[in-house]
């Protein structure tokens, strides 16, 4: 995830691809009925936001949140959809499965809700998947990297799509692992990795693909320990790893417990690089783990946002939105997961009646969805996974996040 203070993804975005997008200006409270009357009608259609907008996690989600709402003013503003005005619902998940199952359903009960971003978590995914599902509401995730919420739990020998509703604008823990482990072994000519994740979806997922990738290179895993996830301290697992001697740690997890974590095992004496996915790429991990955080390295979906021409429109617009929170690692995706639901809604609200009658159209709509987004070509394959495998390795230099390898998977 990106730094507070920097970036997050970006390919192309043209001016002319805002009038392509759309959603509508911030949530209303209004139940969304028709205004107005008579053939000049304007209806209220609704893009809902699940993601942690409070707690550890809330930079994360609050970027999610203001890059949702920057696409549906966008799209008000240069009336992507005639007749309809676009409002955005956010609710709060608190990073909790449960609360996020809440949240789903409140947001399934709104007949204006036809599509949802979110959510930043992949264990909250689980949860909330089902439930819009059966209320047939798109949901494109900006983060959720776990394979298994689009192929199925078998994803690896027998993918199988579970949930036709259910489509991500991010690569996936099977493509992010193996590519950290490849820059370890290939680039950085680190062959001794300890790895340790903290239990959840995401993390164990992200290890899972790394030391399958690693071991698959010539690698060794020389340790292998969980933290869980509520700890703030690590002496015990860093005593474990230690003897080892390995010449990195390989993080499954996100940045509240990583820089922590990070700052303990060098004031221990392991003085060797933390490593992580997107959950540790953010601003809030290098404030945590403090000056010994100089080394560690994070991978992140896509190319960074800031050094992109093809992206400053979106940075600018974001800007200029008077935001409070920075777009983080995932704001650009989550503008793209608006804008691909405001395409599919470009189709499936033209003739409806309402919102609601136009939920199945939506989620038959998203898989034609494809256009040039700000973290570059937006489409869907048939498991519903972004067609894009671009990423990037950063690395902790002069107290901030510096990008040092971009490549596409292969």
């Amino acid at each position: 995830m990106p730094q507070r203070s920097v970036v997050a993804v970006g390919a192309s975005l043209l001016v002319a691809s805002l009038a392509l997008s759309g959603c509508g200006t911030r949530g209303g409270d209004d139940g969304g009925s028709d205004t107005g009357s008579g053939s000049g009608s304007t209806k209220t259609a609704k893009i809902g936001v699940i993601a942690p907008l409070s707690g550890d996690l809330a930079a994360l989600g609050k970027g999610i949140e203001h890059s949702v709402d920057l696409a549906i003013k966008q799209a008000n503003e240069s009336n992507a959809i005639p007749g309809w005005k676009l409002e955005l619902a956010a609710e709060d998940d608190q990073a909790t499965p449960d609360v996020g199952k809440n949240a789903a359903t409140k947001l399934a009960s709104d007949k204006d809700v036809v599509g949802v971003v979110g959510t930043l978590n992949s264990s909250v995914a689980q949860s909330v998947q089902p439930v819009l599902s059966t209320a047939n509401i798109t949901m494109v995730s900006p983060a959720n990297t776990n394979p298994s919420l689009t192929q199925g739990a078998d994803f690896a020998t027998a993918p199988k799509r579970t949930y036709q509703n259910y489509f991500r604008t991010c690569t996936t823990d099977s493509i992010q692992g193996p590519f950290a482990a490849r820059y370890l072994f290939e680039k950085a000519g680190i062959k001794e990795v300890a790895t340790v994740h903290d239990k959840k979806t995401y993390g164990q997922g992200l290890v899972d693909a790394f030391s399958k990738e690693f071991t698959k290179l010539g690698g060794t895993i020389v340790a292998a320990e969980t933290i869980n996830p509520d700890d703030d301290k690590y002496d015990a697992v860093v005593s474990k790893i230690k003897p080892s001697n390995p010449k990195a740690v390989y993080y499954g997890g996100e940045f509240p417990q990583a820089g922590p974590f990070s700052q303990q095992m060098k004031a221990a004496g392991l003085n060797v690089p933390l490593m992580g996915g997107d959950g540790i790429y953010s601003g809030e991990f290098i404030k945590l783990a403090g000056s010994t955080a100089t080394g560690d390295l994070a991978t992140s979906v896509g190319a960074p946002t800031d050094q992109l021409e093809s992206a400053k429109a979106f940075v600018e617009a974001y800007n200029a939105g008077g935001y409070a929170e920075p777009y983080e690692a995932y704001g650009a995706y989550a503008y793209d997961a608006a804008n691909a639901i405001i395409n599919a809604l470009k189709t499936s609200l033209k003739d409806a009646d309402s919102a609601e009658a136009a939920r199945q159209a939506t989620v038959q709509a998203m898989s034609s969805v494809s256009f040039d987004g700000v973290t570059g070509k937006v489409a869907f394959d048939e498991y519903g996974d972004t067609t894009s495998k671009v990423l990037t390795v950063y690395a902790v230099k002069d107290g901030a996040w510096a990008p040092v390898n971009t490549e596409e998977f292969k």
